[in-house]
């Protein structure tokens, strides 16, 4: 991968904490949820809890396509990602508890949580592997978009 392409996309990362994440229900209708995120390098991690339809969902299927971005009221300043990628449960308790710890450390420190963060057997922690990044970029050109396989 292109080193600055790398850049823009893990700067993207840096400077966002929220993603649309669309996930495949058994019916095969997708399902589209706003979640936080945490990420290392290139991979994600999202927690949702333990019955949730999301966690069904790739427990069925470990496809998932998401978006990252931001809303900007310059037409030409539209940033965004788009993936596909690959779910997997987080079973590994060292890194399960990183990625917890991760999660508020996205937030400003002054930000306080309205309760403790869970633990990892209180929700479940998946890692997103990405196939395919699609990064926007309007600034060099309406609806420019450069697209990676990883």
């Amino acid at each position: 991968m292109d080193r600055d392409l790398e850049a823009k996309i893990l700067d993207i990362l840096d400077r966002h904490r929220i993603m649309t994440i669309a996930t495949l229900r058994p019916d095969g209708w997708p399902q589209a949820t706003t979640v936080g995120y945490a990420s290392v390098g290139l991979t994600l991690y999202f927690l949702c809890a333990l019955d949730s339809q999301k966690a069904a969902n790739l427990a069925h299927d470990d496809r998932v396509s998401l978006t990252i971005d931001h809303d900007t009221p310059d037409l030409m300043a539209i940033t965004g990602l788009s993936m596909a990628a690959r779910a997997e449960a987080v079973t590994d308790r060292a890194e399960a508890e990183t990625a917890l710890q991760l999660m508020p450390a996205k937030y400003p420190a002054t930000t306080t949580l309205p309760m403790p963060m869970p633990g990892p057997d209180e929700v479940r922690i998946f890692r997103l592997t990405p196939v395919v990044i699609s990064v926007l970029d309007y600034a060099k050109g309406f609806g420019h978009s450069d697209t990676v396989t990883v």
